[in-house]
């Protein structure tokens, strides 16, 4: 994606969707040229070298997809809440690409104190489910847009997935009568019009039938109708119209029925800016 050597950092439990986690990580590496980093975090210090031997099986494993892409097995003692982020730091990774089993299990994707992993994290989290990644990759994605001009940067991220797997963006906004934020709404779409036209990125918007306290149920209604790789939302804590990032917001997208993976990031201040560079 970036021109630089790029990191993705993958957290195991040595599940099947870590698994998936894993697959689509050296999908998305061997066409980026990055660098993987699989993590596994053990409460005690004890239990460490029995992680290092299953994380060695697992690096075997991920070269049957790809045996040119780099793996590098890491191992922490503490918690998962925290050394997610702190091991992204620390290797310089510019993407997460996480496993969940939807509202069971996976001790770091469920519940509340799990979801600050993602609302703590300057980096953008790909959550995937029990689905392997196409062949193509990311090759139709689902881009919600809404009121806020925050969603707009998701954007950055959004054209960089597009620029390497050759993929069509789908726009979508919520329908609403209210004729100034119905102007809103268009000037939104206009922005991302002119913003993935400049990048020669292939994209059609869609305005939803429903208005946006359905709007989860649209997106994730037109996501299957197109047969979409992805979603991507932005995580605004207060005033989103996903509402706050909780049980609900991961009820019915994060954990879609469909599985389809969705691709988180938050906000930051300076607005869209320059564009989304994983660091190396």
């Amino acid at each position: 994606m970036s021109q630089k050597t790029s990191k993705i950092l993958v957290p195991t439990d040595f599940t099947k969707v870590a698994d998936c986690a894993m697959n689509h990580a050296m999908t998305v590496a061997g066409r980026t040229g990055a660098a993987v980093f699989l993590l596994h975090v053990v409460d005690k210090q004890s239990h460490a070298e029995e992680a290092r031997h299953k994380l060695e099986i697992e690096v075997g494993r991920a070269r049957k997809w790809n045996d040119k892409v780099s793996i590098t097995p890491l191992v922490r003692v503490g918690s998962i809440y925290e050394d997610i982020g702190d091991a992204a730091a620390e290797v310089g990774a510019g993407l997460i690409i996480m496993g969940t089993h939807g509202m069971r299990g996976m001790q770091f994707i469920t519940g509340s104190r799990a979801l600050r992993v993602i609302t703590g994290s300057s980096v953008p989290f790909v959550v995937v489910q029990e689905r392997m990644i196409k062949d193509a990759g990311y090759r139709n994605i689902v881009v919600p847009l809404d009121l806020h001009k925050e969603t707009r940067q998701k954007l950055t991220i959004v054209a960089e997935m597009a620029q390497t797997f050759g993929s069509k963006v789908h726009l979508i906004t919520p329908k609403e009568d209210d004729e100034f934020l119905h102007r809103q709404l268009l000037n939104s779409i206009k922005f991302a019009d002119q913003y993935l036209s400049e990048r020669n990125i292939e994209h059609v918007a869609t305005i939803a039938k429903e208005d946006s306290g359905d709007f989860v149920k649209a997106v994730i209604k037109h996501a299957i109708h197109i047969d979409a790789d992805m979603i991507a939302i932005m995580n605004l804590t207060e005033g989103n119209i996903f509402g706050v990032l909780g049980v609900p917001y991961e009820q019915e997208l994060i954990a879609n029925e469909a599985m389809i993976p969705v691709i988180c990031m938050n906000p930051v201040e300076t607005g869209v800016g320059g564009g989304w560079t994983m660091q190396g």
